[in-house]
């Protein structure tokens, strides 16, 4: 895991704040694009993050004026192990590597929330919609840059999220035509969560975190899980059933039993 001190990094971890990681893309000059260095980073802190005990909710945000401008058209990645393949293998192998990031943040047991400093463009759009919370500063742009290239619009979980964030119709619009919105409007269809003054972005961020921490770890982890599930499930009543039994492992802990003394006591709980 990267240091905030080793300024070279693709990667950076700051966890100065107990309970916090603050990841942050830094490749500044290219507007955080995605070359093979800061995918490989970010596919290494991703995996030590999952397995940190101590963190328990990660802010995601970019280096300089951009949160991540996509792939790094200048020096593109090849995915690890590669080399000997054809070109259409080689292809299909970054295509996979780049995506798998999406279903890696999913599965994530610490929430994430994407402090959008500035343009989040194509791969950058699906981080930020990967996180399970956006806030960004009113210099974000977001676009999904794919169709402007010449590809498909439906690229690194894009088509499946963004639908289910802000609805079918105003999705396939952004997909179709890859136009730029600011963040009044991405915070007008229902992207964001708050939009803020760039120098105030991480205090925000930061005090969603807080809120995040009050709560018990492990409610929090199965919150996660449960509510990107009940995306796939197919009825109320398996939803209900999924919640049902998720109460149940999570009323086996001690945090309900601290919760409750903690509210009868009128003292903050301390889960530890």
């Amino acid at each position: 895991m990267t240091a905030p001190g080793s300024e070279e990094a693709p990667v950076l971890v700051d966890r100065s704040r107990d309970g916090v990681a603050v990841v942050t893309l830094n490749r500044p000059s290219r507007l955080n694009a995605m070359d093979a260095g800061l995918l490989a980073g970010l596919h290494d802190v991703l995996d030590e993050l999952a397995l940190d005990g101590d963190c328990r909710v990660v802010v995601l945000t970019g280096a300089g004026r951009g949160f991540c401008a996509g792939l790094d058209l200048a020096d593109p990645p090849r995915a690890p192990g590669s080399a000997n393949l054809d070109r259409t293998g080689s292809a299909f192998a970054v295509q996979r590597y780049i995506a798998s990031l999406v279903p890696k943040m999913r599965a994530l047991p610490q929430p994430i929330i994407a402090a959008v400093n500035g343009p989040a463009a194509g791969g950058g759009f699906a981080l930020a919609l990967a996180s399970d919370i956006r806030i960004a500063s009113n210099a974000a742009r977001f676009n999904v840059a794919f169709v402007r290239l010449g590809l498909s619009g439906c690229d690194i979980g894009v088509s499946w999220i963004l639908p289910r964030l802000i609805g079918a119709s105003r999705a396939y619009e952004l997909m179709l035509t890859g136009r730029l919105i600011d963040a009044a409007e991405a915070d007008r269809m229902g992207l964001l969560t708050g939009v803020t003054e760039p120098d105030e972005l991480l205090d925000a961020a930061m005090a969603e975190a807080e809120l995040i921490l009050a709560n018990s770890p492990f409610g929090i982890r199965m919150t996660k899980e449960v509510m990107w599930s009940q995306l796939e499930v197919g009825s109320m009543a398996a939803g209900i059933d999924l919640e049902n039994r998720t109460q149940v492992v999570s009323s086996a802990t001690d945090a309900m039993a601290e919760a409750i003394n903690a509210f009868l006591e009128k003292r903050p709980p301390d889960f530890g």
